[in-house]
């Protein structure tokens, strides 16, 4: 189905279920107008099974070890967050701290599961991670998943005394993030326009397939794990700007691990949970474009096109453009907070409503607040983690500045299409000057990457926000530099954990 075809298809069953409630069983026969391509689910749990390592190309091994240098980074960060003493706490209440996967920040280790958990809520804690982009013009820009959250701590927590090689850690996270990016481009648009929490709900299934590719399950195996993941999915975008939107990251995560350690021990599930009737496109989002995911897995590789963003902020991706055009003003520009009238800052209705903390009160409602975003560039000139605090959101300085932020929908800005993250500012100083910019895209993004080098200068900011040692930071950075030549990436384990030895 095209996603043209989208509107259509929920007017008429919208109109058809009112004729069925009107009409007797009997006298009714029951049209569906839901997409079918019998053996989606088949078609990736082959891909899943048959890929190897040499079917990657080399540049989506660089870029894949970007974003797991990335989120090893943000694990480290998200575990001084308040979700992480929280869980920390959960996992001592729950009497599960023995077993061999770290507790990455901490002296803790669990079991698969929880570590994977865990190490999932405090990467998505700061909202620092990386993030799926979209070339669908239906699409909003940045807004489909999360990818390595729900991936790489589950890899990793299953990999530990197991003897995995940097290469197969590195084949099923790129599987992992391959197919939950796939499926998310899939689902018609209206799963998360109309709440879902795409990272929360396609996540899981990345999880699944990766943890099954990593114990090497044969394909009925990873049907039957995509179809209890898929049980499991969730996340509600209205829990955005609290600490329940970095829970379903941590949960799908969680989900993948709990899924394939029980097909391992011989559960079932369904194994076309995606393409059926009663499956997971048809629930989530009403129906799929099976062109976007049937003969897609790979060709390209979704880190290659249209490509994965890392994050220069931590703060919602859709601020980013804003703040990365803002940043390079006050710098050409010289600007003083002092000197600001007001700002102006144009985007699409969608930006307007997923940024929907107007009046942030709190350091996780900042993040999604483009006022609060340019308020404290302005008058910080950095937004860094310390800039995003509860602390930070309530001084009296920058509750005036958030109010001098105009945050509009722009025509032309929303006639650009959802595809880009078009910001358009203007920026009035008192003196009568008007300064503006214009970005659609942000610092970190495809059409301006990271290097590796630039990758690991954000390794190092947020391993000093967790008052890391810097020794342990350079070679963890070595280590994923080369992991593809690694042996045993158990030998990660000590660099994350706090446990002395």
């Amino acid at each position: 189905m095209l996603r043209r075809d989208f509107g259509k298809v929920a007017i008429g069953t919208l109109a058809s279920s009112a004729l069925l409630r009107s009409a007797k069983a009997a006298d009714v026969t029951p049209v569906t107008a839901f997409s079918k391509t019998p053996g989606l689910t088949d078609y990736v749990g082959r891909f899943v099974v048959n890929t190897t390592y040499e079917d990657i190309p080399p540049d989506v091994v660089e870029l894949g070890k970007k974003s797991i240098l990335d989120g090893l980074g943000l694990a480290l960060a998200g575990s001084r967050a308040q979700t992480g003493t929280i869980c920390r706490r959960y996992l001592q209440q729950l009497g599960v701290c023995s077993g061999q996967a770290i507790v990455i920040g901490s002296e803790l280790k669990t079991s698969p599961r929880f570590a994977a958990f865990v190490n999932g809520v405090s990467i998505h804690a700061d909202d620092f991670d990386d993030t799926q982009l979209s070339s669908a013009k239906d699409r909003v820009y940045g807004l489909l998943v999360h990818p390595t959250v729900p991936v790489l701590p589950a890899v990793l927590a299953l990999s530990q005394g197991r003897n995995i090689s940097g290469k197969e850690l590195m084949l099923s996270y790129l599987v992992g993030v391959e197919v939950e990016c796939k499926i998310a481009e899939a689902i018609s648009p209206r799963h998360y326009q109309d709440g879902f929490h795409s990272t929360g709900t396609c996540g899981a299934l990345g999880s699944a397939v990766a943890s099954a590719k990593l114990l090497h399950f044969d394909q009925p195996k990873v049907q039957n794990a995509l179809g209890l993941a898929a049980s499991q999915s969730g996340g509600l975008r209205e829990n955005f700007g609290t600490m329940t939107k970095p829970f379903q990251a941590g949960h799908a995560a969680e989900s993948g691990v709990v899924s394939a350690n029980l097909v391992a021990l011989g559960w079932t599930a369904a194994e076309q949970i995606l393409e059926a009737d009663r499956g997971f496109f048809h629930a989530f989002g009403g129906s799929y474009d099976s062109s976007a995911l049937m003969d897609c897995l790979g060709k390209p590789w979704t880190f290659s096109s249209p490509g994965v963003s890392l994050k220069p902020y931590p703060s919602g991706s859709l601020s980013h453009p804003a703040m990365t055009e803002l940043a390079r003003l006050i710098e050409l520009n010289n600007i003083r907070a002092d000197q600001v009238e007001k700002v102006d800052v144009g985007a699409n209705h969608n930006m307007t409503t997923t940024l929907l903390h107007h009046q942030p009160k709190t350091g996780l409602e900042s993040k999604f607040s483009m006022e609060y975003c340019l308020a404290i560039l302005l008058l910080e000139r950095k937004a860094g983690l310390g800039e995003f605090s509860d602390k930070a959101a309530q001084r009296a300085d920058v509750q005036e500045m958030v109010k001098r932020i105009n945050f509009y929908v722009d025509p032309e800005a929303e006639s650009a299409g959802f595809d880009k993250m078009t910001s358009i500012l203007k920026i009035h100083l008192k003196d009568g000057r008007v300064i503006t910019g214009r970005a659609d895209f942000a610092k970190g993004s495809p059409a301006d990457p990271m290097t590796f080098e630039e990758a690991a200068t954000k390794f190092r900011g947020c391993a000093e926000y967790a008052e890391w040692p810097k020794a342990k930071a350079e070679k963890i950075i070595a280590f994923v530099r080369a992991l593809d030549s690694a042996s045993d990436v158990s030998a990660l384990s000590p660099l994350l954990s706090a446990e002395k030895g």
